[in-house]
């Protein structure tokens, strides 16, 4: 018996050990600007697939887990308990009598066959055999703020959650979850310092309310290793909230009042608006946002010092199957077409450019630019020590004060966010300020990143 039992650990361990090789605990860098797993440099490239627990089978998240990581994703963004009556597709239940506090496991607290955590159980394991990290969030806000979760309970439960996965290495815990940390405040950090406390090794984030970030209420909490905010889905005009910063569609403002803030911590946009969705979500008559919205969002927020980015597409959000009713926010694209969209495509060209720079070695910083523009005229500059990279969304002329940079000779060329490709365009030397002129004509879309390298 001792034989078979040591037998059997023996190969859990080899597992495990299988897990950590393909996705080492994640940690923040020494200068608390970055990710890092294994010592080195982690690009947070992620997607939300909320409802994967509850809308696919093992076959359809293979595919999906696939896909992403061809496109170069390593984070997916992903509800443990979307609401209390949360199922598999097959029907089994993640609680009882929807109570956070009684996960329906079998007795001795064991994992059942068959069942909801099984299920995740799978997910992790399949994500970690491909390199992708799980930003988990242990109940959808909602659930709160409706007063279905008490503190005692939501103890109980991060208490569960934190000793079951502890050894998962390919987790982040995502608190919160589309609501305002004021909204049950004392629930939300009783979530993050107890799976602080029981598993010390994974970091946590919060994941707010639309245009609202995770520093406005937690950025002193022990607890939260990494910021987050939630730039939403609603256009500049659409921008009247009384609660939130004005900051219409400039998400990196959000990044740049994380960037200010002590002590140092990372940030991202972890919801921009998403790729299909109506502008402002709820009228479906509105315009639908592009992949030249979510390339935007993107480039600017990363430019402007976020240590990552998350996707998201209306359809693979919800994982939304044609034929059925329409989804919510008007989704009408299967999701498996929608995993194909060009703003998803276009995604890895944003992670090779950033890692061939070293993107851990770049620091935003606008005093390179003459005119850094408005709207979307605005203009985002990352600076090293050999290279500098600008950012436009509309291809509109570029003039740099060279003269800050550390060096008198320069070699460029141009970056197609759209493409990946670049485009060598030659060498000048010594001159105080310096016009550029994307290719194309300036219109919305027509992106281009230009990349001095010094020589």
């Amino acid at each position: 018996m001792v034989i078979w039992v040591v037998f059997l650990w023996n190969i859990l361990f080899a597992q495990d050990n299988e897990q950590r090789k393909d996705c080492p605990n994640l940690t923040i860098s020494a200068n608390k600007r970055y990710l890092t797993s294994n010592g080195k440099p982690f690009f947070w490239l992620g997607d939300t697939g909320w409802l994967l627990l509850s809308k696919l089978n093992h076959d359809e998240t293979e595919k999906y887990l696939e896909n992403r990581r061809v496109k170069g994703f390593n984070v997916i963004q992903v509800m443990v308990l979307h609401s209390l009556s949360a199922v598999t597709i097959d029907g089994d239940s993640a609680l009882i009598n929807r109570n956070v506090a009684t996960p329906r496991l079998t007795s001795g607290n064991n994992i059942s066959k068959n069942g909801y955590w099984e299920n995740l159980d799978y997910v992790i394991d399949l994500a970690a055999k491909k390199g992708i990290y799980l930003a988990l969030v242990p109940v959808w806000g909602s659930n709160v703020k409706a007063g279905l979760v008490t503190t005692k309970q939501a103890e109980a439960y991060a208490e569960f959650l934190a000793k079951h996965y502890k050894n998962k290495s390919n987790i982040i815990w995502l608190n919160g979850g589309d609501v305002r940390g004021s909204d049950s405040i004392q629930i939300w950090r009783t979530i993050g310092n107890t799976l602080k406390k029981y598993d010390p090794n994974h970091l946590i984030s919060y994941h707010p309310f639309g245009r609202a970030q995770s520093s406005t209420w937690f950025h002193n909490e022990s607890w939260l290793d990494l910021n987050m905010f939630q730039s939403g889905h609603r256009s500049y005009e659409q921008d009247t909230a009384r609660n939130e910063a004005h900051y219409g569609e400039d998400n990196w403002r959000y990044i740049q009042a994380d960037y200010n803030k002590k002590p140092v911590k990372p940030t991202l946009d972890g919801e921009p608006s998403y790729e299909g969705i109506p502008r402002g979500l709820h009228d479906t008559l509105q315009p639908r946002w592009t992949d030249n919205d979510v390339r935007r969002y993107a480039y600017w927020s990363v430019f402007s010092g976020g240590c990552g980015f998350t996707y998201g597409n209306n359809s693979v959000m919800q994982f939304y199957m044609a034929g059925a009713k329409v989804g919510a926010y008007g989704a009408h694209e299967s999701w498996i077409q929608a995993l194909d969209n060009p703003g998803a495509n276009q995604m890895i060209n944003l992670k090779r450019l950033l890692l061939e720079y070293h993107f851990e070695t770049l620091s935003p910083d606008q005093s390179v630019l003459e005119e850094p523009g408005e709207r979307y005229n605005h203009l985002v500059a990352l600076k090293g020590k050999s290279c500098l990279l600008v950012y436009t969304y509309n291809g509109r002329q570029i003039l740099l004060k060279t003269r800050t940079l550390q060096s008198t000779q320069f070699k460029y060329k141009w970056f197609c966010p759209r493409t990946g490709k670049f485009i060598d365009a030659g060498r000048f030397s010594g001159e105080t300020v310096k016009k550029f002129d994307p290719p194309g004509q300036p219109k919305e879309g027509n992106d281009w990143v230009l990349i001095l390298e010094y020589i």
